[in-house]
């Protein structure tokens, strides 16, 4: 009997390229694939709620997959933390409904982006945080960040997605963001965003542009004006991946 499971990663993407399996690269969905087969025999592809870039992490990643080993799933939770590198934690596994897609039933998604702005960034926090103890006006970066509340079209905040728009039509780059705000955790500025969707690099891309708003290279009321140009080249830089994590995933 074939099973449908709904699994909940969560990863260090450091070493990564990214989720999605490459040729000659090391990418989660790949190391997934290999401890599943392993475990079960079953070589399979399992699909992710979706892609995360190279070097980004992942508190609650979710992956589906379906397969005919009658392992039960607390035992192939275990087996899968046995198997998978260290750097990719299985932390929930759950026999889901037959038509459950990690991607396609998802209604919604969290991110969350860390600044450490303290002078000296320790070793072992540096490669989950963007390092930047630089001036930053954080009062206008948070009046900034609720323009993008709202559906709008994102592509001013989106990178080119090669897989996008391969049967010729228009992508569609309209999402809905439910909320988005900065909040100072100690040494830590973190932005959360949360939305029905995000498109390529879009949660970096906003990082970025809000960066000139601190910088006072950009005013926080301009927001509007660079989602309406709908320009990537009217907008700030993509900020460094290692900052980002997708925080969860809603269904």
């Amino acid at each position: 009997m074939v099973r449908n499971y709904k699994l909940t990663l969560a990863y260090d993407g450091t070493e990564f390229a990214g989720w999605q399996v490459q040729p000659q690269h090391s990418t989660i969905q790949g190391a997934l694939a290999d401890a599943i087969a392993r475990i079960t025999g079953e070589r399979l592809l399992p699909q992710g709620s979706g892609r995360t870039d190279a070097g980004v992490h992942a508190l609650a990643q979710v992956a589906s997959f379906a397969i005919e080993s009658p392992i039960p799933a607390e035992n192939l939770l275990v087996a899968l933390n046995h198997t998978l590198p260290a750097s990719i934690r299985a932390i929930r596994i759950e026999e889901a409904a037959p038509d459950f897609h990690a991607r396609h039933s998802a209604k919604a998604k969290s991110y969350e982006y860390r600044i450490f702005r303290a002078s000296i960034c320790p070793p072992f926090v540096a490669r989950y945080v963007h390092h930047h103890p630089f001036p930053l006006d954080e009062d206008a970066m948070l009046r900034a960040a609720c323009f993008v509340i709202g559906k709008h079209d994102f592509t001013s905040f989106a990178a080119v997605d090669p897989e996008r728009g391969k049967d010729g039509e228009e992508p569609d780059n309209m999402r809905t963001i439910y909320s988005s705000e900065w909040q100072r955790e100690g040494d830590l500025l973190i932005y959360r965003v949360r939305g029905n969707g995000f498109l390529h690099h879009m949660v970096r891309n906003l990082v970025g542009t809000f960066l000139l708003v601190g910088k006072a290279s950009i005013k926080p009321d301009c927001i509007p004006a660079l989602l309406a140009a709908r320009s990537r080249s009217e907008t700030g830089p993509t900020a460094p991946a290692s900052g980002l994590f997708l925080a969860s995933v809603e269904y």
